[in-house]
């Protein structure tokens, strides 16, 4: 089975699932006419005009090749300067890339499950690290220490970045 959240349709609230014949048939077996609504298949918001019109503009717009191979190069050059910058303090720190996502985590090695990632995280360092950047003009995902590219990034955003995280770093070694 695979399903694709928000992301599909840029934000918007909306999914699209996929599954084998075998699953299907396992699912409609149990479900139920009169259940139709409730039983995770349709609902208030299924279907609807806006999520539709998100996810198809995202997926013929946003979500192409061409976007990709521009947006993997700049999450690259993301994941480069933060690893410097790492290196260049000495910090007991990582970061990873995984397409067009990149994070950086509290810990000398990338964590191998949920347990090993949360036992890295640290909500003090990583709100000031957010709060350092966006105080410069520089917004973050909201959550983890995360960064997704998107098409509008552009080099000088990631260059921006990555001198506000070496200047971060700097400011928590001298204290």
């Amino acid at each position: 089975m695979v399903v694709f959240g928000k992301a599909i349709g840029s934000g918007t609230p909306g999914a699209a699932y996929g599954c084998t014949e075998e699953v299907a048939q396992r699912i409609s077996a149990r479900l139920h006419r009169e259940d139709c609504d409730v039983g995770g298949i349709g609902g208030t918001l299924a279907g609807n005009a806006l999520s539709l019109a998100a996810m198809r503009a995202t997926l013929e717009h946003v979500l192409t090749a061409k976007n990709f191979k521009k947006m993997i190069a700049l999450a690259v050059r993301f994941n480069e300067g933060v690893s410097r910058a790492i290196q260049d303090f000495g910090m007991p720190w990582n970061v990873q890339r995984l397409g067009c996502r990149a994070e950086y985590t509290f810990c000398a090695k990338p964590p191998k499950s949920g347990g090993a990632s949360a036992a890295a995280a640290d909500f003090e360092l990583e709100r000031f690290l957010h709060l350092y950047a966006l105080n410069r003009g520089v917004s973050l995902t909201p959550f983890h220490n995360m960064a997704l590219m998107c098409p509008e990034t552009t080099e000088e955003d990631i260059d921006r970045h990555t001198v506000l995280f070496h200047d971060a770093l700097g400011e928590l070694k001298s204290t």
